[in-house]
């Protein structure tokens, strides 16, 4: 994946745009917050089918790219196989280098 898209996913978490997290990933997906949903290709194969099922029913944009260990890095967290952008400009932006 583009270094880029780890910069901008940076910058959404700097700005509070982004969800990280299971439990926070799945109530912005639900609640129509996300724009763009991001799964690494390292995720297990229960959390790439739950996540890209829950952005297919929601008509959510998804990804699967990346790695895990870079996601978490590029957002400060560890262990995060999933993120969600909530802003739309980012959303757009990111999508341009995926």
């Amino acid at each position: 994946m583009d270094k880029k898209v780890y910069s901008y996913i940076g910058l959404c978490q700097k700005a509070g745009r982004l969800k990280s997290g299971e439990g926070a990933c799945v109530a912005a997906i639900s609640k129509g917050e996300a724009k763009l949903v991001i799964i690494s290709k390292d995720a297990s194969d229960n959390t790439k089918k739950k996540f890209s099922n829950k952005a297919k029913y929601y008509g959510v944009e998804y990804f699967i790219t990346g790695l895990r260990g870079e996601l978490s890095s590029a957002i400060g967290k560890t262990n995060r196989p999933v993120v969600v952008v909530t802003d739309r400009g980012l959303a757009e932006k990111i999508k341009e280098f995926l």
